[in-house]
């Protein structure tokens, strides 16, 4: 019997580019497909990542008491021990099953009056390595002593929480995303709260416009000024910011602001720290990664997954659905996505196809995120996935049905970089509006793309904000609205044209850092020996905006007003806009984008009255927004409300042409509406 011809993946069918490589892309689909088989034997996906519902602590209603166990295939012996028996070691040994997994039953009868709500506790693990005192992998809360620094996990069982009510749909079609640190979200030199966040900020995010906040550096993480990313323990909250019930409380009251909450997970790494985390847990060095150089990241100094274990999956999913179920988290942006993929971690240059389906990529690593993304949206649909991956590995933001990996979207991180070239490299005069339209654009038809001009990356210590390239220590005297500066009004239009441009051309949702959208100035450097321990740049300096003789309030509101545009003519579920008018003399472009019309004039001083540019359509445009308004820092050369009508003329093949006359003003945009 002839076997039957396979049908075609969508997402090859659909790109000449693959279908040289559409075996690979087969190879990787059916990889995907058989683990997932595997798993499902014994039920769903979803019924798959439940292990921090069996790991850890867990109460026992039919026994009356408590059972912990832990995965550590290669220790020799494992004891529990803490402030609830005295700290003694040696006391309360685990027992091992066949699987590798170590258990205790500990009875209310017997411990009840001392293992309570808030107890501190450790394991001495016993392995290659020796006798160590650990931190499980499964702690749900992580304390540091003040005096040593060390950590303890702490035995957590509160009452449950109150979600009623907690309902909130994302709304992937009009997404605009701020994105945030808790413990540098305050005015004050030191670590802010869960709390603060919740009672201060998210009114900000709200009245600013944004419908959702991504959230950094939540998981337990021993160095702070890792910003997060150097993660000791997967399952726990960070507690310098609070208790695990005030970060369900900021997410509730950001629900009840129509507010999703998007978590930044890092799964492409763990801390090598040894007295914190998973490192050699059970006294191997193959535990939660393999041996050596494989399981090592050298640019990040950092472990990496074994993510063909599958144990290491199950954990790893199971955090997956922990912060979705535990503290309805909206979604993640997966951190760190190019070096999961890659065996070299993306240090390459990628100038053929076949860089993404040779030896060089982690297929164990694709099959993961595939496996991590339907968890996600078959647990939760309305949960949105976004992809930190710079490579461009094909079909990241496909469907896995298509073929592709499941994010929904993944981030434009060449955006962001190209700003950053044209403000150090060029001169205004020679900035080519070719070329950015090319990058902005530069997207397939159905990978959604999260547009911003700058994220934290681009404003850390030895790197500089949008707003301070611009402008640099003028901002420290010249931000008054009575200062007459030319380099502070020329960063203060293209500031404004920047982000502008890129919501407007560059993709299908949008971001940016808490504070960038007022050019918060300066770094953000935090506490280190370096710098004297100090918190001066750990923070955000909102008053500089709420001051109304400052021109940072300026900045604000236009990035309110902004948004209100964006969010009103649903732009960015509009997919590309169409461009009508290029002129390269005078730096000026215009498109067109879900019924409005953009015109930018990049050129530093060519004005020019009586412009006329091409339309789409036929009838009147009014100014629905100008950077030149005065409220934002301009000169009102336009103004909202400012009417054109057009006029037709007709080429030599009788096809009629709609153009209108604008005061087109050098470093000045417009968004116009057209009436019929």
């Amino acid at each position: 019997m002839v076997e039957s011809k396979r049908k075609q993946l969508a997402m090859v069918a659909e790109d000449e580019w693959l279908q040289p490589v559409e075996e690979a892309v087969n190879a990787r689909y059916d990889m995907y497909c058989a683990h997932l088989a595997d798993i499902e034997r014994n039920g769903s996906i979803v019924d798959y990542a439940n292990g921090y519902r069996y790991f850890g602590w867990q109460y026992d209603e039919d026994m009356s008491g408590w059972w912990f166990r832990e995965w550590l295939p290669a220790a020799s012996d494992v004891y529990i021990f803490g402030d609830f028996n005295n700290w003694q070691r040696t006391q309360l040994r685990l027992s091992k099953d066949v699987h590798g997994v170590w258990s205790i039953f500990l009875p209310d009868a017997m411990y009840s009056y001392r293992l309570t709500h808030g107890s501190l506790y450790k394991l001495h693990i016993h392995g290659q390595n020796g006798w160590h005192d650990r931190l499980p992998a499964y702690a749900t809360r992580l304390v540091q002593d003040d005096e040593t620094k060390n950590y303890s996990a702490q035995f957590w069982i509160p009452q449950p929480f109150d979600w009623d009510d907690d309902k909130l749909v994302v709304d992937k079609n009009n997404l605009l995303i701020y994105e945030t640190h808790i413990g540098m979200s305050s005015e004050k030199e030191g670590v802010s709260t869960y709390k603060e966040f919740e009672r201060k900020v998210l009114p900000r995010v709200k009245k600013a416009g944004y419908n959702a906040i991504q959230v950094m550096a939540i998981a337990e993480h021993p160095y702070y000024g890792s910003f997060g990313y150097h993660v000791a323990n997967f399952f726990a909250p960070s507690s310098r910011f609070g208790t695990p019930e005030e970060l369900k409380s900021l997410v509730r009251k950001a629900h009840k602001l129509g507010i999703a909450v998007i978590m930044d997970i890092v799964h492409a790494h763990y801390v090598k720290n040894f007295n914190e985390g998973i490192n050699e847990l059970d006294g191997s060095p193959n535990h939660y990664s393999k041996e050596g150089d494989a399981g090592y990241q050298p640019y990040w100094d950092s472990k990496i997954f074994d993510y063909g274990k599958r144990e290491v999956e199950h954990f790893l999913l199971s955090n997956v659905k922990y912060w979705l179920d535990e503290f309805h988290f909206d979604g993640y942006r997966f951190d760190g996505v190019t070096s999961m993929i890659y065996h070299h971690h993306g240090y390459t240059d990628f100038d053929c196809r076949e860089k993404f389906f040779d030896e060089g990529v982690n297929r164990d690593a694709l099959v993961y995120l595939a496996l991590a993304n339907k968890l996600v949206h078959d647990f939760r649909p309305e949960a949105v996935t976004i992809a930190e991956d710079v490579s461009g590995m094909p079909g990241m933001c496909r469907t896995i049905e298509d073929g592709g990996i499941g994010f929904d979207f993944r981030l434009g991180m060449a955006i962001p970089d190209f700003w950053i070239r044209l403000l150090e490299d060029e001169s205004d005069e020679s900035w080519n509006i070719d070329e950015m339209w090319s990058v902005l654009t530069n997207r397939l038809p159905k990978v959604k793309t999260v547009a911003y001009a700058e994220s934290h990356d681009q404003a850390m210590v030895g790197d500089k904000t949008i707003a301070f390239r611009l402008m640099d220590k003028e901002m420290y005297f010249a931000m008054n609205k009575g200062s007459e500066n030319l380099i502070v009004e020329r960063g203060m239009a293209l500031h404004k044209m920047i982000r502008l441009m890129t919501i407007s051309v560059g993709g299908d949702a949008y971001l940016n850092f808490m504070g960038n959208e007022f050019g918060h100035p300066e770094w953000i450097d935090f506490p280190r020996e370096g710098n004297g321990w100090s918190y001066a740049h750990a923070r955000r300096q909102w008053s500089l905006a709420d001051n109304g003789f400052l021109r940072y309030g300026q900045l604000s509101l236009f990035d309110k007003e902004m948004l209100k545009v964006i969010k009103k003519y649903k732009v960015l579920a509009d997919g590309y806009p169409y461009r009508w008018h290029s002129d390269y003399e005078n730096q000026t472009i215009a498109f067109s984008h879900k019924g409005l019309y953009f015109v930018f004039n990049w050129s530093p001083e060519n004005s020019c009255p009586d412009y006329r540019v091409e339309v789409p359509w036929a009838g009147k445009y009014t100014v629905e927004l100008s950077t030149d308004e005065s409220r934002f820092g301009g000169f009102d050369r336009q103004v909202k409300g400012q009417e054109h009508f057009t006029e037709t003329i007709k080429d030599e093949w009788d096809n009629a042409h709609h153009f209108i006359k604008i005061y087109n003003t050098a470093r000045t945009a417009m968004v116009l509406k057209w009436h019929k």
